[in-house]
C-alpha cells in the first residue's frame, strides 16, 4: 500500500533534480529496496542515533526527538517525544497540511479587478475596484522580479477597452480579512523586519519594500539611497557616507514602528558608511499600512502604463452597487504552499491561515484560522488540550507541540490522498537556492531528507521525512529548545539524520 501510493506520487514540480534522488521521487528505488534486508538491527539504529542525541543535549538542554517508520508506524527512536517544545516554523507544517486537506490542490485564490461607469472616448466616467482574496502572490516573485506585473496586466486590459483615464476613485475591498494586520505575540522590536510583514486580504510585494544603498555620490556627497518598487509613499531620513576603508563599512536601515505617527512610519531611517567598491547594500523593510501601499502601487503601475486614476484610494469592506469584472488574478494553492515550506515565508503562512478562517469558518482572523486548523488536527488525532497554537507561521513562541505529535501529522499526510503534493512542498537536502543547499548535500544524504526548518532565538527545529540506506522511509522530528547556538543545533540535527540514514 505504501509503495503503491508512493509510486503514484513520486513526481516533483519545478526542479531539475532527478525524481529518483528525492524522497518521494524514489518509488522505483523503494520498490527495489523492499526486497533488501535491513542493514542494521533496530538496536543498532537506536544506538547510533542515541549517540548523536547525547551530543545534541549538550547544545540544546531542552531537546525532543521522535522517529517512526512510515510503513509500519513503529517507533524507531524516542527521547522526550511527548514533551511540548517551542516549534518555530515547524508550525507551518500544521497550516499547510490543513490548507491542502481542506481546500485541495485545485484551489485558487482570486483577486478580481472591476470597473463601473460609462466610457466617454478614452475616459471611464466612473470608478475601478479590487476585491481582496487573500492572495500573497501579487509581487515580482513569480514575474521575473517585476512587482508591478499583475497591475500592468490590469492596466493593459483597460487600454484594450480603449480607456486611458479613470475619472473616479479606486476602491479596495478588504473585508475578507480583519484589520488586525500584526499578531500580538510577535516581537514588538522587530515589526520592521520582513518576517513580520502585516497580513491583509489585499497585499502587494510581500508588504515590504527593498531599501537599497549604493556608493554613488549624490549632490551632498553622500551615498544614494532608494527603494524598490519606486512608489511615491516613502521618504529617507538620514545619510550614508562613502568610505575608502572596507573595514569601516556599516549600515543601519530601519523605520519607526511603535508610538510613531503614520508619517514617521513611512520614513526609512538610514545611517552608516558604505565602502566605495561595494556594489549595493539592501534590506527588506515592512510597510505600516498594506492597503495604502497596495493602492499607491497600483496607481503608480497604471501611470507607468499610460492609464491615469484621477480620484482617491478608498478602503471599503466590500464593493456595493453594480460593477463589471474586467480582469482577475488567480494563484493555485500549491504555489503558495511551496513558498511557505521551501522559503519559510511567514507572510504567506499567515495569509493562508486567515484564508482558512475565512473560507471554512466565515472568519478571516487568526482566531478563525486557528479554529480551522484545530478541527483538522482533531481528525489527525491530536487532542487540543495537549498542544498550543497561536499563529500559522511559528513567529509566536506560544506554538508548542511534542515531537510525537509532529510525526503523527507527518505520517498522516504521507498517506493522505494528496500526500505527494504535501511532501513536494518541503525543501530537500542539497536543494539549490535554499538554506538547504549546503546541508546534507553529499551522497548518500543529498535528496534523501525532505524537512521543514524552524528558527527563533534559542530555538532550532527540524521535522520531515528521511530515507535510510536500506530504502526504508521515516518521519522524524528534532526539536531543540534553549539552544546555545542555533548553528550548532543545526549541525547536531544533521548528525542525528546521518546516523538514521546510515543505519536505517
Amino acid at each position: 500500500m505504501l509503495l503503491a501510493r508512493a509510486s503514484r506520487g513520486f513526481r516533483f514540480r519545478r526542479t531539475s533534480i532527478s525524481p529518483c534522488r528525492l524522497l518521494l521521487g524514489m518509488a522505483v528505488c523503494t520498490l527495489a529496496a523492499q526486497a533488501i534486508s535491513a542493514q542494521s538491527s533496530l538496536s543498532t539504529i537506536k544506538g547510533a542515533v542515541n549517540q548523536q542525541v547525547r551530543h545534541a543535549r549538550q547544545i540544546a538542554p531542552e531537546l525532543g526527538v521522535h522517529i517512526v517508520e512510515l510503513d509500519s508506524g513503529d517507533d524507531i527512536y524516542s527521547f522526550n517525544a511527548d514533551t511540548r517544545r517551542i516549534i518555530a516554523s515547524n508550525t507551518k507544517l500544521m497550516s499547510t497540511a490543513t490548507a491542502l486537506d481542506r481546500l485541495g490542490p485545485g484551489y485558487f485564490t482570486e483577486t478580481p479587478f472591476f470597473i463601473r461607469g460609462a466610457a466617454e472616448g478614452s475616459i471611464l466616467k466612473g470608478d475601478v475596484g479590487v476585491v481582496g482574496g487573500g492572495d500573497p502572490n501579487i509581487s515580482g516573485r513569480h514575474h521575473n522580479g517585476d512587482s508591478f506585473a499583475v497591475f500592468r496586466q490590469w492596466a493593459q486590459r483597460l487600454k484594450a477597452l480603449g480607456l486611458t483615464t479613470v475619472s473616479g476613485d479606486l476602491y479596495l475591498a478588504t473585508g475578507l480579512f480583519d484589520d488586525q494586520w500584526v499578531h500580538p505575540d510577535w516581537p514588538k522590536d522587530q515589526l520592521d523586519r520582513w518576517y513580520q510583514a502585516p497580513v491583509a486580504s489585499l497585499s502587494f510585494n510581500d508588504n515590504c519594500v527593498l531599501v537599497k544603498v549604493e556608493p554613488i555620490r549624490t549632490g551632498d556627497g553622500h551615498a544614494r539611497v532608494g527603494w524598490v518598487p519606486e512608489v511615491p509613499l516613502f521618504q529617507v531620513d538620514g545619510r550614508v557616507s562613502i568610505t575608502s576603508n572596507q573595514r569601516r563599512q556599516w549600515i543601519r536601515i530601519s523605520r519607526e514602528t511603535l508610538g510613531a505617527t503614520l508619517e514617521e512610519q513611512r520614513r526609512f531611517k538610514v545611517s552608516g558608511s558604505i565602502y566605495k567598491r561595494t556594489e549595493q547594500v539592501d534590506k527588506w523593510v515592512t510597510v505600516p499600512n498594506p492597503i495604502t501601499y497596495f493602492g499607491v502601487a497600483l496607481r503608480q503601475a497604471f501611470r507607468d502604463e499610460g492609464v491615469y486614476i484621477r480620484g482617491r484610494v478608498l478602503k471599503v469592506d466590500r464593493l456595493s452597487g453594480t460593477w463589471k469584472r474586467a480582469a482577475v488574478h488567480r494563484t493555485d494553492l500549491l504555489t503558495s504552499l511551496e513558498v511557505i515550506n521551501k522559503r519559510s515565508q511567514n507572510f504567506y503562512a499567515e495569509s493562508i491561515t486567515k484564508l482558512l478562517g475565512a473560507e471554512l469558518c466565515g472568519d478571516g482572523t487568526w482566531a478563525g484560522g486557528l479554529r480551522a486548523i484545530q478541527e483538522f488536527l482533531d481528525e489527525v488525532g491530536l487532542p487540543r488540550d495537549q498542544y498550543q497554537m497561536a499563529d500559522g507561521s511559528g513567529m509566536s513562541r506560544n506554538n508548542q507541540f511534542t515531537p510525537s505529535q509532529i510525526t503523527t501529522l507527518l505520517r498522516f499526510m504521507y498517506f493522505h490522498q494528496w500526500g505527494q503534493e504535501f511532501v513536494r512542498t518541503l525543501p530537500f537536502s542539497g536543494e539549490t537556492d535554499l538554506s538547504w543547499e549546503k546541508r546534507l548535500a553529499k551522497a548518500p544524504y543529498k535528496g534523501n531528507v525532505l524537512a521543514k526548518t524552524g528558527t527563533l532565538s534559542g530555538v532550532s527545529t527540524l521535522s520531515g521525512y528521511a530515507k535510510g540506506r536500506s530504502g526504508k522511509l521515516y518521519a522524524f522530528s528534532i526539536l531543540c529548545n534553549r539552544s546555545k547556538a542555533n548553528w550548532r543545533a543545526k549541525d547536531a540535527q544533521d548528525r542525528i539524520l546521518r546516523a538514521l540514514i546510515d543505519h536505517g
